[in-house]
């Protein structure tokens, strides 16, 4: 059938479409069903294009994060989930949707018990916010957080080993005008309890944008609670690739999709108001695509210490390079610059 693309969101690996036909059988994702750790669940899929095929697994973990830098997290499950079970329902024993399977951790290609699927809450929050307004709308409320770890709440004398503490208040921010402070360690969010840095992003995730944020915090020995307003967070990074009439090049050696930095694009990019480099547009995957370690979003400010000005200066100098020829990439990436290297193809 053909189908019509309604929304989609790059860091939940969710989107959703709509195709032209009635009574179809479906999954109803229901609002009571909590995964468990140690729960049975089962993995449907097409794994190699095998059609159908169902796994069996446990719940490894409920709420896991994969990167540290990453808000998402995911249900962990080790039924064995291989190139194919993607986008396939993760069920327990009832037949509830627990999951969408999205990827696996895996050395050598296969399943190795690391399978990861979107969380059913996540799921249901993302199609509704698409059947809605045609994207995914989170909120921000002013305020970063960061896991405490029992090394962090030594060093700061906190009254307790885990949870979470307030690490950032953007200066006039929502948070700042609440009264919430740097140091606060938070309790509850919407009246959920708030245990690790997974639980903090899941309440802000699910929390709707149309009203306000209740916190509860534990500064020192005394708890307090705010009510703070929120604004939507705006994914800028994503943005790239939507804005009208940008000149867009792929360069194939490094399997990505570039453009110059002009003033259209300087609100969507935090640098430091250097106006030389390269914008990173998107990366483009495939059985050949070079492992440079490059990002959406991140402007490349020199290569092989050759500092760059156009996209046409970048094409140039990677058609010089030959196999096996070290590369040195400058990136500056949310502010900070570092260096990729890798050897060409």
């Amino acid at each position: 059938m053909e189908a019509k693309i309604l929304g989609r969101h790059k860091k939940s690996d969710l989107a959703l479409l709509k195709i032209e036909a009635t009574r179809l059988p479906a999954v109803t994702i229901r609002d009571n069903v909590r995964v468990r750790q140690g729960e049975l669940v089962f993995a449907i899929g097409s794994p190699e294009g095998l059609r159908d095929s169902v796994t069996m697994g446990v719940v490894s973990s409920v709420a896991r994060q994969t990167d540290a830098d990453d808000p998402m997290f995911y249900i962990q499950t080790d039924a064995p989930l291989n190139p194919g079970n993607s986008g396939g329902p993760l069920v327990d024993i009832d037949g509830n949707l627990v999951g969408i399977n999205t990827f696996m951790l895996s050395k050598g290609g296969g399943s190795e018990g690391l399978g990861f699927a979107i969380p059913a809450p996540i799921v249901k929050f993302d199609y509704q916010s698409f059947r809605k307004y045609g994207h995914v709308q989170r909120v921000a409320f002013g305020a970063k957080a960061q896991a405490i770890t029992p090394t962090l709440a030594s060093g700061l004398g906190l009254s307790r080993s885990f949870g979470v503490i307030i690490s950032n208040i953007a200066p006039g921010g929502f948070a700042h005008m609440a009264g919430l402070e740097v140091g606060d360690i938070v309790l509850t969010i919407d009246g959920r309890r708030i245990d690790d840095l997974p639980s903090f992003m899941e309440a802000l995730y699910l929390h709707r944008v149309d009203e306000v944020l209740t916190i509860d915090v534990l500064r020192g020995e005394k708890e307090l609670s705010a009510v703070v307003p929120v604004t939507v967070h705006h994914d800028k990074v994503d943005d790239l690739t939507d804005v009208p009439d940008l000149q867009r090049t792929f360069i194939a050696e490094l399997s990505v999709f570039v453009t110059d930095v002009d003033e259209g694009l300087k609100p969507l990019l935090q640098d430091n108001g250097d106006d030389s480099g390269i914008v990173v547009i998107a990366e483009a995957p495939g059985p050949n695509a070079v492992d440079t370690g490059v990002q959406p979003g991140d402007i490349i400010r020199a290569i092989n210490r050759t500092p760059l000005q156009s996209v046409s200066q970048l094409q140039t100098t990677v058609r010089q390079l030959k196999s096996g020829d070290p590369v040195v990439l400058q990136v500056e990436r949310g502010g900070k610059r570092q260096y990729l290297a890798f050897e060409m193809d």
